[in-house]
């Protein structure tokens, strides 16, 4: 028993021996920091120092602002500063026995201006949440809890862990490809091609540890600060539903994370477990949170663009051009991107904010280095000043492609447009280009001007019924009767009794 206990630590230490030089190594040269873990209280090693962590934290949120914007409602976004800020007082940073550094980080919690179900964190306390999550929630309990799940990451550190996961997983990969391997036919330049610190963050996938310890956590959280947890449960299945209507396709939120049928039970069992500790757990307020949705929008945005009938329109800054048939739209909140189905051909449409007029607009961007100029010069479109070139450059790969660069003025704003695909095809997209760019025209068509988006309504229901029969007859674009019922969280045909609040389209 001995000899076979004393193999198998032999064994294990043998197969550790790599990972433990490697963290050794990298911590020699700066590239690790041992500190405290604030959940555990226990030193171990991260990628980041704390200061380093909350310093990434500030350049990435303008980084994040700046891509998909804040919900304008100062009323809405100051509500969930404050709940957040009661749930965060219940987390391991905010515990008297916690380290000062801990203590002392101010968190920023911000209200994203998007659709889609989701709510992720940042290092160092930067936290942000979507209209499109509160819209299928029903209560401040359901909110609490995802709250204190995305702060339990922050006090977990885990993106910091995961980041040094992913140090360690590059040293053995480019020690692989030095060797002259080529792992999963990634080559070693391609190894080391990383994006921004932002990308990065943004697209680390926690560990399914991480993700459970993070719902433990937020259930904690939630519980401490006399939240009803177990509601975590019913937003879970939501999510679960939205999944199904995709057909199978997860929402941000879940990507990965535990399968959503065990979150919804964990959370009743763990709820259970503070109540047993003399946690009441008697707070949902669900009209205070209703209050506080009524009159959020819901659904894409109109007013930031919309394409109807093959032309893409934005009221807010009255303009429209064509899109070539067959080609997808990507609206994004600093810049449109179109391309058609081989994406061969690409056309990037975006505000030249750095530019006073149309020439400049396209001279900052052909100045570049690797950029030749074939021909430019003015050209307007229409009674819309504007400067074009053509131009040539050549991809990392070797790949040489061929641009046309379109500036114009319109309504005191520059603009830009970049079209472009690979030279040697060229002239079979040439002609999608110049529809895009010399459709550009002021927006006139007053119904489109005026246009907004979809807004809840909180209903009281005045009787009893089947949820289906509170729909109105002819439902918003872009929205199914399941849409609703799911951001209600009830089945189509399930009894509404009279008092139950509903979330609808507003007329």
């Amino acid at each position: 028993m001995k000899s076979h206990l004393r193999l198998t630590v032999n064994q294990t230490w043998r197969s550790l021996f790599p990972a433990v030089m490697l963290v050794f190594l990298l911590w020699q040269t700066g590239c690790v920091a041992l500190e405290q873990n604030p959940v555990s209280g226990t030193t171990r090693a991260f990628a980041y120092t704390w200061e380093q962590e909350i310093q990434i934290g500030r350049d990435v949120d303008q980084e994040i602002v700046a891509e998909f914007s804040i919900y304008d409602n100062p009323e809405l976004e100051a509500y969930i500063v404050e709940l957040s800020e009661l749930i965060l007082a219940q987390s391991h940073l905010r515990r008297p026995d916690a380290p000062a550094q801990f203590r002392n980080t101010e968190f920023t919690f911000r209200l994203l201006d998007s659709d889609v179900v989701n709510a992720f964190a940042l290092p160092g306390g930067f936290v942000y949440f979507t209209r499109g999550l509160l819209s299928h929630m029903n209560n401040e309990a359901q909110l609490a809890v995802v709250i204190g799940h995305e702060i339990g990451h922050v006090a977990a550190r885990h993106a910091s862990q995961r980041m040094l996961q992913q140090q360690i997983g590059q040293m053995v990969l480019v020690g692989g490809a030095i060797a002259g391997q080529e792992l999963f036919g990634v080559s070693a330049e391609n190894i080391m091609n990383l994006g921004g610190t932002a990308a990065q963050l943004l697209f680390l996938s926690h560990s399914r540890d991480h993700e459970r310890e993070s719902d433990r956590l937020g259930v904690e959280y939630a519980a401490k600060a006399g939240f009803d947890a177990s509601e975590g449960s019913a937003f879970f299945r939501s999510l679960q539903r939205l999944s199904a209507q995709h057909g199978g396709g997860i929402p941000t939120f879940m990507s990965s994370h535990p399968d959503p049928g065990q979150r919804e039970q964990s959370m009743h069992t763990l709820s259970q477990q503070w109540r047993d500790q003399g946690f009441e757990q008697t707070r949902r307020n669900e009209r205070r949170f209703m209050e506080m949705i009524d009159g959020m929008s819901i659904g894409e945005n109109p007013r930031n663009g919309f394409v109807r009938d093959g032309t893409f329109y934005h009221p807010d800054l009255a303009f429209q051009y064509p899109v070539p048939s067959g080609w997808n739209v990507q609206n994004m909140p600093n810049q449109v991107v179109m391309f058609d189905g081989d994406q061969q051909g690409i056309s990037i449409f975006t505000i030249a904010s750095d530019a006073s007029n149309a020439r400049q607009a396209v001279d900052q961007f052909t100045g570049q280095d690797g950029i030749t100029v074939e021909s430019s010069g003015t050209q307007n479109v229409g009674s819309i000043r504007g400067y074009r070139a053509i131009a040539t450059a050549a991809t990392q790969d070797g790949t040489e492609l061929k641009i046309m660069i379109q500036g114009l003025e319109h309504n005191g704003n520059v603009y830009r447009f970049l079209n472009y695909s690979p030279a040697a095809r060229y002239e079979s997209y040439e002609s999608a280009f110049a529809q895009i760019v010399n459709g550009f025209r002021t927006l006139t068509d007053q119904s489109i001007l005026s246009i907004q988006p979809t807004r809840l309504q909180i209903v009281t229901a005045d009787r009893v019924g089947p949820f289906s029969s509170f729909l109105p007859g002819q439902l918003p674009p872009g929205f199914t009767a399941e849409s609703f019922a799911i951001m209600n969280q009830v089945e189509l045909d399930e009894t509404i009794t009279r008092g139950q609040r509903l979330k609808l389209p507003r007329p």
